[in-house]
């Protein structure tokens, strides 16, 4: 059988407690969720403001689809390129308060766009190194040098772009780590790259929606802005629906529309999703009141947990991570919390490194005070019965 050695391979992850599977989700996005037949109270989704299942984004999108159909037909270049896609990209563009905006099908696929456009063989790009897989991905096939930094060492970030000699240079980074949910110290990093003459690009995924007063992530957080900022934020998380965008000057998203292989070369996403956005965005932007549920329900996580072998990491962001170490006790805690209707994934590497596996706690809008309530308890039971 020509795929015989695959099974021994999968053989050797399940061992180690690395194989991955796949639950089926059997309801909508929400804190009460049916999985795999069995209801549980999730702390897994992205779905940061509780919006996935809102009622004004499926009635955008029912209005939507009446008027527009299902599907793009084409990419965006062709005939794929909505109305509604154009009217989303105008609001995203005022939403964060920079020039222009672009859609993208996916994070993963903007930010292959934005760093293979950017860079090049003659080009260096320094990255943080717990930066999501699609940054460095991007990097790899952009093929400039690849040179990873310690996570938010800015010292050791400044001696390599003092000592580079690229013809461009790009520092990249994730706004909000996605497992660690801390933030990068963006002034200081473009203060860097002010110094260095390097563009900076940012990844905001998990930081869209929730940092910022008005919801407009980690640049409104810092009240910063530059034109040396690439600015990038997905819309499946906080914004509760599907797809990406790229933010900038007006002379980067057109010169994206031109280059960026991962725009041109793939079909439109629905417009049926634009109209959902356009809704989600009046309420990121006028319901504050998730935000603050939100910082409500992470200092209530933190003060609850009594932790003493186990390691709360220090996040002030919905991502609220417990690292156990090894990959078998940490299945096991996850499995535990199953058996009690709580559902809390297990991150092992190469996700996270070795020795980190860690349960990854995401925060939503839409728990109340005693569902966080209800897993802090668990989690101080079951360290204490380990």
């Amino acid at each position: 059988m020509p795929f015989s050695h695959l099974a021994d391979e999968l053989k050797d992850l399940e061992a180690a407690g690395l194989r991955r599977h796949r639950r089926v989700l059997e309801s909508p996005q929400g804190t009460r969720i049916v999985v795999d037949g069995r209801e549980c109270l999730s702390f897994c989704s992205n779905d940061y403001l509780g919006l996935a299942s809102h009622p004004a984004l499926i009635g955008a999108a029912q209005s939507a689809v009446a008027r527009y159909g299902v599907g793009a037909g084409a990419s965006h270049l062709v005939s794929g390129h909505s109305a509604l896609h154009h009217e989303l990209e105008t609001a995203l563009a005022a939403f964060t308060g920079l020039p222009a905006a672009l859609l993208f099908s996916a994070g993963y696929m903007a930010n292959l766009g934005i760093i293979t456009v950017l860079a090049g063989r003659d080009d260096e790009v320094f990255a943080d190194k717990l930066n999501h897989a699609s940054l460095n991905d991007a990097v790899l096939l952009s093929r400039a040098k690849f040179t990873r930094y310690p996570h938010l060492d800015l010292v050791v970030l400044e001696k390599r772009l003092a000592a580079s000699r690229a013809k461009r240079k790009l520092v990249v980074t994730d706004a909000v780590f996605s497992m660690d949910g801390d933030m990068a110290p963006v002034p200081e990093l473009l203060a860097l790259c002010e110094r260095h003459d390097a563009l900076l690009v940012l990844d905001d995924a998990h930081g869209f929606g929730v940092l910022g007063t008005g919801g407009r992530g980690i640049l409104e957080h810092f009240g910063i802005t530059s034109e040396r900022i690439v600015y990038m934020a997905t819309l499946g998380k906080a914004a509760g629906v599907f797809g990406a965008f790229v933010a900038g000057p007006v002379q980067l998203t057109d010169y994206l529309v031109q280059r960026a292989r991962s725009y041109i070369y793939t079909t439109a996403t629905p417009p049926l999703l634009s109209a959902a956005l356009s809704a989600s965005l009046q309420l990121i932007e006028g319901e504050a009141w998730r935000r603050e549920r939100l910082l409500e329900l992470i200092a209530g996580l933190r003060q609850g947990l009594k932790l003493r072998r186990w390691r709360l990491m220090d996040s002030t962001t919905p991502i609220q991570p417990v690292i156990i170490g090894a990959n078998q006790e940490t299945l096991a805690v996850s499995e535990a919390l199953r058996e009690r209707g709580i559902w809390v994934p297990a991150i092992r590497p190469p996700t996270v490194p070795k020795g980190e596996a860690r349960l990854r706690i995401s925060l939503s809008a839409a728990h109340t005070v005693e569902d966080v309530a209800q897993l802090a308890g668990a989690l101080n039971e079951l360290e204490s019965a380990v």
